[in-house]
């Protein structure tokens, strides 16, 4: 097939409904705009709802913005009814509400881990099973925003890499339950990406060391992560691209 044919055959996002998890900043936000631009209809979902109004100032189509807490199942369940009340439909879940403690593990507060868990794991289990009824109606997608750490785990990032390596599993399993339904499982594992992400370390060595590595390189942007979600998504009806690592160039591990 031609180059001009494959781009003709593509997925347009024109009216699609896409719900966006953890979206009031980061890679979230850049994804509900780039998802806008695109041509969605786009539900907006955070705990900072205040954050959320200047998101819906900035994107060109229909936003609707959501108080969203993704470790509460009822939060999530109420906003993916609206999401569906507001549409009509739900073409695609965008999971990407997460949260970054790294920190080792001796003598650790495993009040962060479960924070950590609750968030990064339970939270995108949830939206998955609140949405998964509306996406096997419209054959959607669900994308897990997930890390490189879930391919490695490195010293004082444990229970991250855990969340993380849980996403993997937890994914794969759903796409084989529903991938001859229709509905395409999508995971992005992004490198280092300049977002206030790190801001959440509390432990001061982790977070130095957090500067030391983003220092280092040319780190990535989130719209590189959104230009990738984007990708994934417009791709045509038989094209599953199950997972997409997005590295910065100068990044090793």
């Amino acid at each position: 097939m031609k180059t001009t044919e494959a781009a003709a055959t593509r997925r347009s996002l024109e009216g699609k409904a896409i719900l966006v998890t953890g979206a009031s900043s980061g890679i979230g936000r850049e994804v509900a705009l780039a998802l806008s631009a695109a041509g969605a209809r786009v539900a907006i979902g955070a705990r900072r709802v205040d954050r959320l109004e200047n998101l819906v100032a900035s994107a060109h189509g229909e936003v609707l913005p959501l108080q969203l807490d993704v470790t509460d199942a009822e939060s999530v369940q109420r906003a993916v009814g609206e999401t569906v009340g507001r549409f009509g439909r739900l073409d695609a879940l965008v999971n990407n509400a997460g949260l970054m403690q790294s920190g080792l593990i001796l003598g650790a507060d495993v009040r962060e881990w479960q924070r950590m868990i609750d968030t990064n794991l339970l939270g995108s289990m949830y939206a998955v099973h609140a949405s998964l009824p509306h996406l096997l109606a419209t054959k959607g997608a669900v994308v897990q925003v997930s890390s490189t750490a879930a391919r490695s785990a490195s010293l004082g990032s444990g229970v991250y890499a855990a969340t993380k390596f849980g996403i993997s599993a937890f994914s794969e399993s759903l796409r084989q339950e529903v991938t001859r339904r229709g509905v395409r499982v999508i995971v992005i594992q992004p490198g280092f990406v300049d977002t206030e992400l790190t801001s959440h370390i509390t432990d001061p060595m982790m977070q130095a060391a957090a500067a030391d590595i983003a220092a280092s390189m040319r780190t990535l942007r989130p719209e590189d992560i959104a230009e990738a979600i984007v990708y994934a998504l417009s791709q045509p009806e038989h094209v599953s691209v199950n997972e997409i690592l997005v590295r910065p160039t100068d990044q090793v591990q």
